[in-house]
């Protein structure tokens, strides 16, 4: 087993225990890893973050890229390049496959180990599929690049094969867009389609009208957005009503078979034709987090979350934390915090600064997530803003939405890009994304309807 340090250290006369900086190693780039490395970017300690992935994702903004909005690289951001200032942290491209407490090391994939003092895991969750993961192929999420760009493909494959269709019923059924999930993901992808098929791609077609499109939205909950306040979620569903997106609340789905989905209502169950399942509905832990019972004793909630102590450590193993979607943390309010990005990052940062006051043997309090609010767009001008303090709808809320996204971008220049992209959009009603990625376009074509 190869063992990777971080950095070679100086030479030193001095004692090793008095020179060597405190090891902080961070699993996964993401929101919560992130924010937890800049954090630690002046202090004295070795900073390692890894992940599979060489780049930061800003996750909030995927659909966009599924819909032909923005490409990959405007939400992405390299992680060598956020963080090469800081001349305490060392970024590995690596797959973690397992810990080891007992000897505070992290194994990768090819066997090397990666020692650690303090040890941060922020590898975050994916979509769940209620027992059913047969229909992650036939109904993909949309939480990484690879997601976007096969639901981007499967999106506008499905007009390409509509306008070659002559059969009425095998056309309608690819002109038929599913999302399944009301939460904002679902929300948001809703209405980015309906901006799509009813203004954007009007007139790129001549044997279909796109304004034939379905676009169905279900939930399972009585109301979209369950976790906004009631009246959002009502002015978010009569929003999506008015971009003509069927809204079906207290609504399963329970079968998907070929071009053909089941839905429940109560106790009445209806069958759809549509060639296109979008799935926004449920999130589960990654599979760390299996991974960190089994090695540390830790207990796990349902959706494989785990859970932690009031200040994000494991029961036992003081210096392993667990950050983001992947912890379940009931000390608020008895409820776990929601997955969502400023959990991760205040967590990231909470965490970050913790380890700095226990190197200097410094009490500090136990976590607090501050909720700034919660926003999520509809579609063109439509939005809904819940800061708590103040509820908006329409029009500002969709101005605040667009530059709190914007806020948020880790990089300058894809704060730039973004901005730019959406103003082009905004007046043109054009976007310019809209690539069918493949080698071979016929047999990727061929492989998507006939698999339906």
């Amino acid at each position: 087993m190869t063992n990777l340090l971080t950095r070679p250290q100086a030479e030193t006369t001095a004692p090793a225990a008095a020179t060597t900086p405190h090891r902080v190693v961070i699993i996964g780039g993401g929101f919560g890893g992130l924010y937890a490395a800049q954090a630690l970017g002046r202090a004295h300690v070795d900073v390692t973050l890894i992940d599979r992935r060489n780049f930061h994702l800003f996750q909030p903004l995927l659909y966009q890229v599924a819909t032909g909005g923005l490409s990959p690289g405007d939400i992405a951001s390299p992680l060598r390049a956020v963080l090469k200032h800081q001349d305490n942290t060392q970024v590995l491209l690596g797959d973690v496959v397992d810990i080891d407490p007992d000897a505070q090391q992290v194994l990768l994939k090819r066997g090397q180990a990666v020692p650690y003092d303090s040890l941060i895991i922020a590898t975050g969750g994916a979509h769940h599929y209620f027992g059913n993961d047969h229909w992650e192929k036939l109904a993909p999420s949309i939480k990484t690049v690879e997601d976007a760009l096969e639901v981007r493909r499967r999106i506008f494959l499905a007009f390409e094969a509509a306008e070659k269709e002559t059969d009425p019923e095998q056309r309608q059924a690819l002109m038929t867009f599913l999302v399944a999930g009301g939460g904002p993901t679902g929300v948001e992808l809703a209405g980015a389609l309906a901006d799509l098929a009813y203004s954007t791609l009007k007139q790129d077609f001549r044997a279909i009208d796109t304004d034939a499109t379905r676009i169905i939205l279900v939930e399972g909950m009585d109301r979209l957005l369950p976790p906004f306040p009631p009246e959002l979620s009502a002015h978010a569903e009569a929003a999506l009503k008015k971009q003509r997106v069927e809204v079906r609340t207290k609504t399963l789905v329970t079968s998907i078979e070929g071009d053909r989905v089941r839905l429940r209502s109560g106790d009445e169950e209806t069958e759809l034709r549509t060639k296109t399942v979008l799935w926004a509905a449920g999130v589960k832990a990654s599979a760390m987090g299996r991974i960190i019972a089994d090695r540390t004793g830790s207990d796990c909630d349902r959706a494989g979350r785990v859970i932690v102590e009031a200040d994000l450590s494991l029961p036992n193993h003081a210096n392993i934390f667990v950050v983001g979607d992947l912890a379940h943390y009931a000390h608020q309010g008895g409820q776990p915090l929601p997955g969502v990005a400023p959990v991760a990052m205040q967590q990231g940062k909470y965490v970050a600064k913790l380890i700095q006051h226990r190197l200097k043997a410094e009490p500090i309090p136990p976590f607090y997530y501050r909720d700034a609010g919660s926003l999520a767009v509809i579609g063109r001008n439509a939005a809904v803003v819940n800061f708590n303090w103040l509820k908006l709808t329409g029009f500002p809320a969709w101005v605040i939405w667009l530059f709190v996204h914007i806020f948020y971008l880790i990089e300058f220049d894809n704060k730039v890009v973004v901005m730019t992209q959406w103003m082009w959009g905004y007046f043109t009603r054009n976007q310019g994304s809209r690539l069918i990625t493949g080698r071979d376009v016929d047999k990727v074509e061929a492989a998507y309807t006939d698999a339906s």
